[in-house]
C-alpha cells in the first residue's frame, strides 16, 4: 500500500478542445513513455491510431515495445487533444494498475482544468472509476457508455462522454472500442 501524487503536469495545449481523464497512471514500472497512457498494453493509443491513421500501430515503437512520445505530443497539438486524470492523490492498495485497487485522497478539480481551457466543451472519461469520480463534479446523470450528457457546468455548456476503459482488462476488443471512441470525432 502506498500514497502517490500524481506525477505528470495536465496535458492542456492552447487550442485544447476536448479533454481526456483517467483515473490515475500505473505504476512507473509499467510505463513505456513520460505521457498519459503510458502503459505498452493500454489500447488508447491503439484507438487513436486506427481512428487517425487507419493503423492501430501508428504510435507503436514496435522493435521497443513503446509509444513514440513525439509522434504523440504532435498529434495531440495538432487536433487539440488535452489529458490529465480524475484524481490527483492516491492510495494504491496493490502494486498494480488496477482502478478497483485505488483509492482516491484528492481528486482532481475539474473547474481548474477548465480555466486553463477556453475552447474545451467536451469532457471524456476513460473507464468506471473515473466516471464515478467526475459526477462527484458535474452536475447531470452519468451517461452510458459511449454516450454523453450535457449541461452547464463551471460556466459554460459542457458534453460529458463516457467511453469504455481502454485497458486490456476491460472485455472488448480494439475495433469495438475504436467505435465507441469514433463518437467524438463526427
Amino acid at each position: 500500500m502506498s500514497i502517490e501524487s500524481h506525477p505528470l503536469q495536465p496535458f492542456l495545449p492552447e487550442n485544447g478542445r476536448l479533454l481526456f481523464l483517467g483515473s490515475f497512471p500505473p505504476p512507473r514500472t509499467r510505463w513505456s513513455m513520460d505521457f498519459f497512457y503510458p502503459n505498452y498494453i493500454n489500447d488508447f493509443w491503439r484507438i487513436m491510431g486506427l481512428l487517425h491513421f487507419s493503423d492501430p500501430q501508428h504510435f507503436v515503437l514496435a522493435d521497443e515495445k513503446r509509444f513514440s512520445r513525439e509522434r504523440i505530443i504532435q498529434f495531440c497539438l495538432e487536433r487539440g487533444l488535452a489529458f490529465y486524470d480524475t484524481a490527483t492523490r492516491v492510495c494504491r492498495l496493490r502494486d498494480n494498475a488496477s482502478d478497483d485497487h485505488l483509492q482516491i485522497l484528492e481528486p482532481t478539480d475539474l473547474g481548474v482544468l477548465l480555466r486553463q481551457m477556453p475552447h474545451c466543451h467536451d469532457v471524456v472519461t476513460t473507464g468506471g472509476k473515473a466516471s464515478e469520480q467526475l459526477q462527484q463534479q458535474l452536475p447531470m446523470p452519468m451517461p452510458r457508455i459511449g454516450e454523453y450528457a450535457e449541461g452547464e457546468a463551471f460556466g459554460r455548456l459542457l458534453r460529458w462522454w463516457r467511453m469504455p476503459s481502454t485497458s486490456r482488462a476491460y472485455p472488448m476488443r480494439l475495433e469495438k472500442k475504436a467505435e465507441y471512441y469514433a463518437r467524438l470525432f463526427i
